[in-house]
């Protein structure tokens, strides 16, 4: 065999790495992984990605199973008699509570534990009602186009002229105090972020051959929408509802600082855990130190883990 006949590599020439990821997309796709083989390939080899996943699982799994991790209950107050004016036991000063107590006796790794479910809760229902209800607005501007497009588009434009924590905050005031108010304004912040993101995808997508064929075939819109352009124009905004999750907590706890998420003023939920600690902060910092390490670690593992995503789906970077 001749050098001509090989390949860069056997003939002794340069090797090309865009030709090299081409065959390797290539024999993923012959291997029938496809698309979202290479993705999970990609993520595989990205450290951001496996430090997210790692904080985000801890996250996920404390948030699961608080009832069995969590020495007390949610509200339970089993230091109440070591609280003084003047002083609030820190992280190991007293048997048995290991971080300390916070300012109306209850066990800080609790309060802590149990917030994390609390976070975990709104953090997930508020992106999914998010997710949902941008999904339909998506769906129905980029199926339908013409006067519908424009009208649901411009009703886009006018929740993202206010700003996103404004929005949730007058939501949460108008609905009341709870947490289920706080999950609907959160979620409503949300909307116009993936219902534009869906409809640019799909409004990409119908140009594509595959379009072009399944319309020559006499296939109606609808049919080629729901199987062929909303299939292959998901993929942004799931990385989208992943990145989402992080602030999602982060406004969760900003809500319940600023007194919007109801409950006692021992309820162990972060946000309302630093309401509280500010007024102590002379006293004993570690009560306000620790859920605030808590947010920003869980926001931290949910951007790591949705910018991997995001890299691994981008097509620019595909061929890296």
């Amino acid at each position: 065999m001749t050098s001509a006949m090989l390949p860069p590599a056997a003939s002794g020439g340069p090797v090309d790495d865009t030709a090299i990821d081409d065959r390797e997309l290539l024999a993923a796709k012959t291997r029938g992984g496809g698309f979202w083989r290479d993705v999970f390939r990609r993520l595989r080899r990205n450290p951001s990605a496996w430090v997210g996943a790692v904080i985000t699982a801890i996250f996920v799994l404390v948030a699961v199973f608080a009832p069995w991790l969590a020495p007390y209950p949610a509200e339970a107050l089993p230091g109440q008699q070591y609280i003084t004016p003047g002083h609030i036991p820190g992280p190991g000063e007293i048997p048995g509570f290991p971080l300390g107590l916070d300012r109306f006796g209850g066990d800080m790794l609790s309060k802590l534990i149990w917030g994390a479910r609390a976070s975990l809760l709104i953090g997930i229902v508020s992106t999914v009602l998010g997710l949902v209800g941008g999904m339909i607005l998506g769906l129905v501007a980029a199926t339908f186009g013409g006067w519908v497009d424009t009208l649901v588009m411009r009703f886009v434009d006018i929740l993202l002229s206010v700003p996103s924590l404004l929005l949730a905050v007058s939501i949460a005031a108008l609905m009341g105090q709870t947490p289920l108010a706080i999950m609907i304004a959160i979620g409503a912040a949300q909307v116009p972020i993936f219902a534009r993101l869906l409809r640019a995808s799909m409004l990409q997508q119908r140009s594509s051959d595959y379009v072009l064929s399944a319309a020559t075939l006499g296939l109606g819109r609808g049919r080629i929408t729901m199987t062929h352009v909303l299939p292959n124009a998901v993929g942004p905004v799931i990385v989208q509802a992943t990145l989402t999750l992080a602030t999602a907590v982060i406004e969760a706890a900003g809500l319940s600082y600023l007194g919007l998420g109801g409950g006692v003023p021992q309820t162990a939920e972060w946000g309302r855990m630093l309401t509280y600690a500010q007024l102590e902060l002379a006293v004993n910092a570690w009560i306000a130190f620790l859920p605030g390490i808590c947010i920003t670690i869980t926001a931290l593992g949910f951007t790591l883990l949705g910018e991997a995503l995001r890299e691994a789906m981008d097509p620019r970077t595909r061929a890296r």
